[in-house]
Parts: C-alpha cells; sequence; structure tokens
C-alpha cells in the first residue's frame, strides 16, 4: 500500500472553486496508485473569523470553549472536501480528530500530540482510496477537542506522515521555500532543497512557509516534506535531512521578518541564578512562548529583556506582577519593534556573517535593541518602522 499525506492550507480551501481543484488534485494521486490521507485547514479566513467572533463576546474567550469553537472550521471544510470528493467518483471519508484518534495534551489553544493511533488509520486506508482529516486539532485522553497553535495543520499533517512513515506534501499559495519572502522581496531565490535544520530557523523565526513544530517532528522522524502551490504545476521545494551532494550548501540559505513584537525588560533582580531560573519557569507553566532572551549583570543586581508576541502580554502582566513583588524588580514593556533573522547551516564553516549583517544596519543608522546568535543563525530586533527596507538591503548584501 503505497500512502502519502497531502495538507491544503486555508487559501486552497477558501471557496467552493478552490474546494474542487483540491479535490481534483486529490483525485490524481489516487489515480498515480496512491491511498491519500489528506488533511484540511479551515476555509480562508474562518479561524480569525472565528476568533473575533468569540472576542466580540470576551475579551480574554474561555480557552476551552474557544477551543471547541475554532474546531469547527476545519470540519466544515473537511466534509466539503470529501462530498466533491465522492461526487467525482472518489472513495473517500471525512474524519474529525475524535474519529481519527489524534491525541493531544490538555493545553487549550496550543495543545502537543501525543500519539495518533495509526493502526484505526490503516484500517480506514483499506476501506477508502482517501481520508480526509481535520488539521489543527486533536482531542484529550477525557474526549476535550484542542487545537494545536497557529500552523498547527502542518503539524497534524507532518505527524501522520511519521506514524504512516511516507513522505509529506504541504500544498499552499507559496510555490516553493524561497530565500526571502517574495512580497518583501521580488528578486528571492526559491531553493529546490532545503535541510530541515534551515527550515527549522526560518520557520521559527518568521518565515510563513511551514511551522516550526511541523518541521522539528520531520527531523525528528526523518520526514521528507514537499512544500508547493495548489494553485499551479511549478515544482516546489524539497525539505530533507541533508542537501543532495552535487548541491553547493550556500552560506546563508534565508532571511525572515517577524512582526509585531514586544520587548520585556525587568530590571533590578537579585544577582542570583534561581530568580531567572523561576521567572522562566513561571513563565513556562504559563504556556506563554518568549524569545530573544539577553542577560546583564550590573554589579549585584541583573537585568533580564526578552521578546513576547503582544497576545501574550496580558498573561505576560499578570505573572510578572504576582513575581516581581517578591524580589523587588521593576518591568517595562515596549513595542513596535520587528525581529529579522539571517539563516544558513553553511555559517558553521564560514565567518564574517555578523560583521556584514550588522554593516548594513549601520549603513541605514540603526541601532539593534537585541541580538541574539546560534551556530546557524543571527537574530535582531529593529524598529518594525525600518524591517521592511532593512530585509531588502540584507537580502542584497548575502546576494539572495
Amino acid at each position: 500500500m503505497r500512502v502519502v499525506v497531502q495538507k491544503y492550507g486555508g487559501s486552497s480551501v477558501a471557496d467552493t472553486d478552490r474546494i474542487k481543484n483540491v479535490a481534483n488534485r486529490i483525485a490524481k494521486k489516487v489515480q498515480e496508485g496512491y491511498k491519500v490521507v489528506s488533511v484540511i485547514s479551515a476555509m480562508g479566513k474562518t479561524t480569525d473569523q472565528l476568533i473575533n467572533l468569540a472576542k466580540s463576546l470576551s475579551q480574554r474567550p474561555d480557552e476551552r470553549e474557544l477551543d471547541m469553537l475554532l474546531v469547527t472550521g476545519e470540519q466544515v471544510s473537511c466534509a466539503l472536501v470529501a462530498i466533491t470528493l465522492k461526487d467525482i467518483g472518489i472513495n473517500a471519508i471525512s474524519l474529525n480528530a475524535f474519529q481519527a484518534k489524534i491525541l493531544t495534551t490538555k493545553h487549550h489553544t496550543n495543545a502537543r500530540i501525543m500519539d495518533i493511533s495509526v493502526s484505526h488509520l490503516r484500517e480506514y486506508l483499506k476501506e477508502y482510496d482517501v481520508i480526509v482529516v481535520t488539521g489543527f486539532q486533536g482531542v484529550t485522553e477525557d474526549g476535550h477537542f484542542t487545537t494545536l497553535g497557529r500552523g498547527g495543520s502542518d503539524t497534524s499533517a507532518v505527524a501522520l506522515a511519521a506514524k504512516l512513515k511516507c513522505d509529506c506534501e504541504i500544498y499552499s499559495d507559496v510555490v516553493g521555500v524561497y530565500s526571502c519572502d517574495p512580497r518583501l522581496y521580488p528578486n528571492a531565490k526559491k531553493w529546490d532543497y532545503i535541510t530541515y535544520d534551515d527550515m527549522l530557523e526560518l520557520a521559527a523565526t518568521g518565515a510563513k512557509v511551514l511551522h516550526s513544530r511541523s518541521v522539528e517532528i520531520a527531523k525528528k522522524y526523518n520526514v521528507k516534506i514537499y512544500c508547493a502551490s495548489s494553485f499551479s504545476q511549478e515544482e516546489g521545494t524539497w525539505v530533507v535531512d541533508r542537501l543532495p551532494e552535487w548541491l553547493e550548501e550556500p552560506v546563508v540559505t534565508g532571511v525572515s521578518l517577524d512582526r509585531n513584537q514586544m520587548k520585556v525588560s525587568i530590571m533590578d533582580l537579585p544577582n542570583e541564578a534561581t530568580v531567572i531560573a523561576d521567572i522562566f519557569k513561571r513563565v513556562a507553566d504559563k504556556g506563554i512562548n518568549v524569545d530573544m532572551i539577553s542577560l546583564v549583570k550590573n554589579g549585584s543586581s541583573t537585568h533580564v529583556s526578552f521578546t513576547v508576541v503582544p497576545d501574550g502580554v496580558g498573561k505576560i502582566e499578570e505573572l510578572l506582577n504576582e513575581t516581581l513583588s517578591v524580589y523587588g524588580a521593576k518591568y517595562h514593556f515596549y513595542g513596535q519593534f520587528a525581529k529579522i533573522t539571517v539563516v544558513g547551516t553553511g555559517m558553521r564553516s564560514s565567518y564574517g556573517v555578523a560583521s556584514k549583517l550588522l554593516e548594513v544596519l549601520q549603513s541605514e543608522q540603526v541601532e539593534p535593541e537585541l541580538i541574539t546568535t546560534s551556530e546557524i543563525k543571527i537574530s535582531v530586533l529593529v524598529p518594525e518602522d525600518k524591517a521592511e527596507m532593512l530585509v531588502k538591503k540584507i537580502c542584497e548584501a548575502f546576494e539572495l
């Protein structure tokens, strides 16, 4: 039995004509001799509309009830795709997370997949040529629906491919993986192949092609991912463990932009490691994602800065008010920043990337608020109104 997982994003199923196009693409794969597990996102901007609807009734909707609301988006699109497939003669069935037995943690709105019943899915594949599965959602051990956070349909698809030991094809409105978002830099290169490491860093720092958690799973279980557009036949990009031997590895693979960042600074903390550990443990327990952590010691005190997206500010503020009074420290929020990240596994064996990046910033008279580095990436926090211009200049400097 040849199996493939195909994921179609919200733009690919935004209306009935696009749903018919997706059904025809799935049918073509069946005609090639495959059994298809198709993961479908909610139609167009449905998820955003549902969130806005909930927030029109409550400033902070209960997360369990919000998940109960949001899972309806994928159920609508999956049922419509299955209806269309059956209408053109394809033996298909749609399944939600409960029916597909996608077990997750209990972290509502940001759950993680714990297990998927592969034997259950294979039984369905014996009877049907196509299983249309709701992306973005799971179910807890005690039967409550959860969602996996933004980009969760990518995670659903790669997790299914990992369990079924097959390739995963991700279709969206983008033809493949570029060195930079073509809407920011029209001359960006499109890669035929990119490594998990490069893709993971790009995804984690703002590139919209794949969600970072999906790439983590792909790397762990060696799932080959093919990224392409559902609107064209142009060749896409393969995300793989290592580049083919005949390809020269670039020093810099890509530049990503993550907008809408807020900087949080905590001043006058006691100069003790246990204090810092305690604060970030509390942050983790609240399920808040922080980034670009900087720590500066100043005599007997420590100053810590980090970035957070605005959605997390309410939780962070509540946590800091509870925690910092114990230590006699103060905090401050600074807004209107963007994070630019330069990524490349080739940086492991090359030098000069940081100096060239900082030269670009200096030439545009921009001083970064924060800088963080790893073996294969450098991130800078810059004023949001300068970010797009800087991305273009950086792409030109690195010939991307």
